[in-house]
């Protein structure tokens, strides 16, 4: 099977049950770890076969591989070097080089389309401030209609809890293990926590709690740092799960100071940081471009080719002069761009959220404006991407009828591989163009076929 046919398949039942959107869902809007998170729910999960996931969890591996060797095979190792290239300068840079772990996490959500030949990726994200961990709850809480938990046992589908994977990664990545019952301060921001975070963060928290983790949500400025530990209250705090990001170092002068100091307790071994800021420079679009790059081909091995010409869009630096395109001619970046602004994306290279990004397609984006956009975007940190036209995925509305969607694949990877998956989904009707939460996308979870016993 695969996802078309599960797809399919479900479909048929659903429509000969006559289920309608506010019964599928089910009690998802009453789980406040869900709601205070998330505008809405999907009335379905997506579906994967297991040869699909298999092949998807090994390409994203062989991008992971081909993406951290980026410093080594373009940069001679510099990794401060390859921080520049990719949009970050300054503070920015120097804290996530401060923050350097023996290894770059295995922490990452790959944000993907489909298309008519298969995944496309839109982004890397690697952190542990990655949202929609929670994935798990909503396929749990959508198997409790009789419908789905009975089409899910006859396909052999189920779905892994990201959660439980994030916990076993932050173990395995800071070298304490759950005997020892370390102190997890999954700490924020001070601004964003006060401002949104604290009562999310304090459901994540008391989901962790059921999984036999010590974890309490904070924000950076309530640490202590005495007696060569770092303090939460009453607590010495064993590891520091990070959910501040590198472009909380911009909001203030003493933004850098207060990151500083609990990277200066990490450095002394005072506690362990999950996971190091330095992951976050593997995020950038520009690593992308320099992926797609032909002129970088020939450092990459059959393999890694191979997965990279599966998962990746043409993608460029908006750079002024000659470009090579898909079809192997060349042409004027700027004049190919000016010319095909409908197949065409423009995207600030370090930006995350869909924030700055301009799609040349949008009913709304003149020809005069994306010529400003893109002249202004010359020799600056951002990157030209070939559309993706994502197949729709059909899902049951609020009178049982199928309607169109426009999905966004959120696959996580971790220490043990493949770690679940983070739907999100605006209908087509909508008119959005950048599907993500922030423009009012739905939520929803992934189930796939499990191993063959």
């Amino acid at each position: 099977m695969d996802r078309s046919n599960l797809t399919e398949r479900y479909l048929a039942e659903v429509a000969a049950h006559g289920a309608k959107a506010a019964e599928l869902i089910g009690r998802q809007p009453e789980i406040e770890l869900l709601t205070t998170n998330y505008n809405g729910f999907l009335s379905r999960p997506l579906f994967l076969g297991h040869e699909e996931k298999t092949r998807l969890a090994a390409d994203l591996e062989l991008f992971r591989g081909a993406l951290l060797s980026l410093p080594d095979r373009l940069f001679g190792g510099d990794l401060a070097a390859f921080g520049e290239a990719v949009g970050v300068t300054g503070v920015r840079l120097e804290t996530m080089l401060r923050s350097r772990g023996a290894s770059v996490t295995r922490m990452a959500r790959t944000d993907l389309c489909v298309d008519e030949t298969g995944f496309k990726l839109l982004e890397a994200n690697m952190s542990s401030a990655l949202g929609g961990m929670d994935n798990a709850v909503m396929a749990r809480a959508l198997l409790e209609h009789p419908l789905l938990a009975d089409f899910a046992e006859r396909h052999g589908l189920g779905c892994l809890d990201t959660m439980s994977e994030l916990v076993a990664t932050m173990y395995a990545e800071t070298g304490l293990g759950a005997e020892s019952r370390p102190v997890v301060a999954m700490a924020d921001w001070p601004s964003s926590y006060q401002d949104r975070w604290a009562p999310i963060l304090a459901e994540f928290c008391a989901h962790l709690q059921d999984l036999g983790v010590d974890a309490h949500a904070c924000h950076l400025g309530e640490f202590e740092y005495r007696d060569g530990r770092v303090w939460l209250g009453e607590r010495a705090v064993d590891i520091v799960l990070r959910i501040f990001i590198n472009e909380d170092l911009l909001e203030s002068a003493e933004a850098p100071a207060l990151m500083g100091r609990v990277l200066d307790a990490a450095d002394r071994g005072e506690v362990h940081l999950f996971a190091p800021l330095e992951a976050e420079l593997y995020a950038s679009k520009a690593a992308l471009a320099m992926l797609s790059d032909e002129h970088n081909r020939g450092l990459f091995g059959a393999d890694e080719l191979a997965a990279l010409d599966r998962l990746l869009p043409w993608t460029r630096m908006v750079r002024p002069g000659a470009v090579t395109l898909e079809d192997g001619t060349t042409a004027d970046l700027l004049d190919h761009a000016l010319a095909h602004r409908h197949e065409l994306a423009l995207k600030p290279t370090v930006s995350h959220g869909g924030h700055g990004i301009v799609l040349g397609w949008d009913e709304s984006v003149t020809a005069e404006r994306w010529h400003e956009q893109v002249t202004a975007a010359l020799g600056g940190p951002y990157v030209l991407q070939r559309r993706i036209r994502p197949v729709t995925e059909l899902f049951p509305d609020e009178h049982g009828r199928l309607q169109p969607w426009l999905i966004v694949w959120g696959v996580f990877t971790m220490a043990n591989g493949f770690a679940g998956v983070l739907a999100r989904g605006t209908a087509v009707e909508s008119g959005v163009g950048v599907v993500n939460v922030a423009n009012g996308a739905f939520s929803g979870s992934a189930l796939y076929e499990l191993p063959p016993v």
